[in-house]
């Protein structure tokens, strides 16, 4: 059984959830406990503190973990990125009080710096030949600069709103940050088979992720016109209809196109058209 670490609350918790489910991972019992099983799949889930995925994983108290790259990268554990995810984006980023003038990284030397990624900061820092103190604390960084813990931040950003309601302005990305598939390094032969077939789950659902199947009536002079506004996934399905002079399209198109396409497949004649969503890819 291949054994899963994942955040036990918070918006990379709900995300994960989410995205499991929708991988056919359910768990057993309603009532969450520290080690679930899942129903008809050889994995179970543990639930741990973002920065202890990490060690676990490692170390083989999991095999497998859904982590945040900024822990990742600030625990530098011996595991390997089997995927990254693409979502719970965010960034780490240096923040002063809003009333201050800010010039350029340089203004950070000899200042105080409040964080809980002591790791990637020294390293930013020794890169930009600054140096300055670094106040380890965990939760509640951006409090720092207005209760006189220090005179800066360096901690994870969102949308930026936590920033401004405490009166902080982002200066300064350090790094990008995403979900990470992470796994140990001497999984046996059999969980990484079991591992195979939960990335293979998991791509399916991202790679139907803002798709549409469109299906269309349109007269046979206007096929070929048709064809080249619908890429589909390597070439539209085109069937002869009862009626003579006339064939039905199918396709898949990405949600960013859809208005547009609509538009243009209207206006070549094309009528009957219905759009459905997909919940899986396999390609």
């Amino acid at each position: 059984m291949l054994r899963i670490a994942i955040q036990s609350k918070g918006r990379l918790f709900e995300e994960t959830m989410e995205l499991l489910q929708e991988a056919g991972i359910k768990l057993n019992n309603k009532k969450r406990t520290l080690l679930v099983p899942v129903k008809g799949f050889d994995v179970e889930i543990l639930f741990l503190r973002d920065d202890d995925i990490p060690q676990a994983v490692a170390t083989g108290v999991a095999d497998v973990g859904i982590v945040g790259e900024n822990e990742f990268v600030e625990k530098k554990e011996g595991s390997l990125i089997t995927k990254r995810l693409g979502f719970s984006k965010c960034r780490l980023s240096l923040a002063i009080p809003k009333d201050i003038d800010y010039i350029d990284v340089n203004w950070f030397h000899n200042k105080t710096i409040a964080t809980s990624y002591p790791h990637i900061l020294k390293k930013f820092l020794a890169d930009n030949s600054i140096e300055s103190e670094i106040h380890v604390i965990s939760g509640s960084v951006e409090i720092a600069p207005s209760i006189g813990l220090a005179d800066a931040i360096f901690d994870i950003v969102s949308s930026g709103s936590t920033l401004v309601s405490n009166r902080l302005k982002e200066v300064a990305v350090v790094m990008q940050s995403e979900a990470l598939l992470i796994a140990n390094n001497d999984l046996s032969q059999d969980k990484k088979q079991i591992l195979d077939e939960l990335i293979f789950r998991i791509e399916s659902v991202q790679f139907a992720e803002g798709k549409k199947y469109i299906l269309l009536n349109a007269p046979n002079e206007k096929v070929e016109d048709i064809i080249s506004l619908l890429p589909g996934m390597k070439s539209p399905t085109v069937m002869p209809l009862a009626e003579s002079g006339w064939s039905s399209i199918h396709s898949v198109i990405s949600e960013k196109q859809f208005w547009d396409i609509i538009g243009k497949l209207k206006a070549l004649g094309a009528e009957g058209i219905l759009v459905i969503p997909i919940e899986k890819m396999i390609l």
